[in-house]
């Protein structure tokens, strides 16, 4: 008998410390937790400010999803723990040390953290707000946030998509949370509640990091320049995010074939650099306008740099606003010598097009006098090579080249040279003209045309920019493209300095104006495809209606030591230049400083 009525006890005992779980059987639960109580009166207003702790009651348990990622406090409040943290609850804690603000209303966002434990079901956005005050601030902002140059939908997790307001004050500082802060739903949808009348700032920013605080340089944003004044609810005020300017940074050394590379963050105008260290009397210094990269290139060999062990080098530079000095370590790496590689996208070279070998070097001269050019390896014919007068690591070669037939260039060796290098070995070239009928021609005639110069970009499926154009006018004609389906998309030039330039939050200016086509191109072989495009056509491109057809992939380059790509701006990007077929970065010839 007493070994029966203890093992009855220990049953009960196993049953009441089982964990809560999901019942089994039964229909399944499709509702999300209901709110029925917390630890502030259901006034929710004269709320003691010494408070530091916010509990809510549900009618079943629950559990926290992502909930440092999900929950927004405006105010902000740092909080210190967050209950339930691992296991099933039937209530919710917030706690924190902050003593509250008087007369303030806090509102609590949750997102979609809070879920059922049985099945997940999320209660969607929840906000529990009171205040410190005789009542609750009722206002509201709500409109829509997109992203300018983005062509697909983020997925839920993909989305980090905030809204914030900062009090207009005498100084601000952007580098803290926004007073008020919201996240954007998966519709691109925002609301900020329970505002209080006054003066704001307001943003939005994709908060890759999820730290609630805008990064530029890393994170895109949209914002207005004049200041947003809350006296009544306001709907529809839409924000369209662009990619934001780099803030400066000091500079970062790699090496480089030739030399050391220095690369900055902020799009210096213009940067100049000498060495300091007493080896190095002669130098070059190359860089682009506004890009992020300056190299330096000597001879490593003839100044006794590097040769045995790792040498520390110091060099100054001056970009106008910041000078200062910088070290770094060189060693001389005996492979990394002059190399030149066919840039024409392969063994086809596409018809009416030039020939384009590039290097890993910048081209300072070339000797194509003791260049040859055959078809068949036979026949010689004429040419002419020249060094682009838009990119100083490129050669193109021209000629009455014929399609279908094959042709060998040869450059012998020392006859293409850099600064301080020359080619160190010969090197044969074999490639084919491809047949015009294996290609198709565009044309796009602008309704509302940009009044400044503009570059028409065409992308393919995965928004990498394969051809684009630097022009102005209303009618755009690419006469050479492989077949494919092609996404449209205009940047402007404002400006007209050659380079788009991103939005900058810090100084009000807003990125510079872009567009997409609603429709994609779609060329054919031996066909003339005609568009017609009216820019204040506010449609939208719905990618995942393009088809499957072959898309052409950028081409791959040799010159790994150039400036860093980047698929948004034109300036940076490896592109071929509409009917010339020749990439592109529509720069202004390398500065080029002793």
């Amino acid at each position: 008998m007493k070994r029966f009525l203890l093992l009855f006890i220990i049953g009960i005992l196993v049953q009441s410390c089982a964990r809560v779980g999901s019942p089994v059987g039964g229909a399944k639960d499709s509702l999300a937790p209901e709110v029925i109580g917390s630890n502030i009166d259901t006034t929710r207003v004269n709320v003691r400010r010494d408070i530091k702790e916010l509990r809510i009651d549900f009618n079943e348990y629950i559990t926290l999803k992502d909930i440092n990622k999900n929950l927004n406090i405006s105010p902000p409040i740092k909080y210190n723990r967050v209950l339930p943290s691992n296991i099933a609850n039937k209530s919710l804690i917030i706690q924190w040390t902050d003593t509250l603000q008087a007369n303030t209303t806090y509102n609590f966002n949750f997102g979609n953290a809070i879920v059922d434990n049985n099945e997940g079901n999320p209660l969607r956005y929840y906000n529990f707000a009171f205040s410190t005050g005789e009542k609750l601030d009722d206002l509201y902002i709500s409109g829509e946030v997109t992203d300018a140059l983005a062509l697909k939908k983020k997925t839920s997790s993909e989305n980090k998509m905030v809204v914030g307001l900062y009090q207009l004050k005498d100084s601000m500082d952007y580098r803290q949370k926004p007073y008020y802060i919201t996240k954007v739903d998966d519709d691109g949808y925002y609301e900020l509640n329970y505002l209080a009348p006054g003066k704001y700032k307001i943003l939005a920013f994709d908060d890759d990091n999820e730290n609630s605080i805008y990064n530029p340089g890393k994170e895109k944003i949209a914002f207005r320049k004049d200041t947003v004044v809350v006296e009544k609810s306001i709907s529809g005020l839409n924000l369209k995010l662009f990619p934001s300017k780099k803030p400066f940074k000091k500079p970062e050394f790699k090496e480089m074939a030739g030399g050391i590379m220095m690369l900055f963050e902020g799009n210096p105008d213009e940067v100049k650099v000498l060495p300091v260290s007493e080896k190095l009397k002669s130098i070059k210094v190359t860089h682009i306008p506004k890009s992020d990269s300056v190299k330096i290139w000597f001879d490593a060999v003839k100044s006794d740099v590097g040769q045995t062990t790792n040498e520390k080098l110091e060099f100054s530079y001056d970009t106008g606003k910041v000078q200062d000095r910088v070290t770094t370590f060189y060693k001389y790496n005996k492979k990394s010598v002059m190399d030149l590689n066919n840039d024409s996208g392969g063994a086809l070279l596409p018809p009416k097009t030039d020939f384009t070998l590039s290097s890993n070097y910048i081209i300072d001269k070339i000797d194509s006098e003791k260049w040859t050019l055959k078809i068949d390896s036979t026949v010689t014919v004429p040419f002419t090579a020249k060094i682009s007068e838009t990119n100083p690591y490129h050669i193109l070669v021209k000629a009455d080249f014929e399609s279908g037939k094959k042709y060998q260039l040869t450059v012998p060796k020392t006859t293409v040279s850099s600064f301080y290098d020359k080619n160190p070995e010969s090197k044969r070239f074999d490639f084919e003209v491809d047949k015009i009928e294996n290609y198709g021609k565009l044309i796009i005639n602008l309704k509302n045309a940009p009044t400044k110069k503009y570059w028409l970009q065409l992308l393919d499926s995965g928004e990498k920019p394969i051809y684009q154009k630097y022009t102005s006018g209303s009618e755009v004609t690419f006469d050479i493209l492989k077949p494919a389906e092609y996404i449209v998309r205009i940047l402007v030039d404002n400006n007209e300095n050659k380079y788009w330039d991103e939005a900058d939050f810090e100084n009000g200016a807003f990125a510079e104006d872009a567009y997409t086509y609603y429709k994609t191109a779609v060329i054919r072989p031996l066909w003339t495809s005609k568009e017609e495009w009216d820019l204040t056509d506010t449609r939208t491109l719905d990618t995942s209606k393009m088809g499957t057809g072959s898309s052409p992939s950028t081409r791959n380059t040799s010159q790994s030591t150039q400036s860093r790509q980047s698929t948004t701006n034109p300036t940076n990007t490896t592109i071929q230049n509409g009917s010339t077929g020749t990439r592109n970065t529509n720069r202004q010839l390398q500065q080029i400083k002793r």
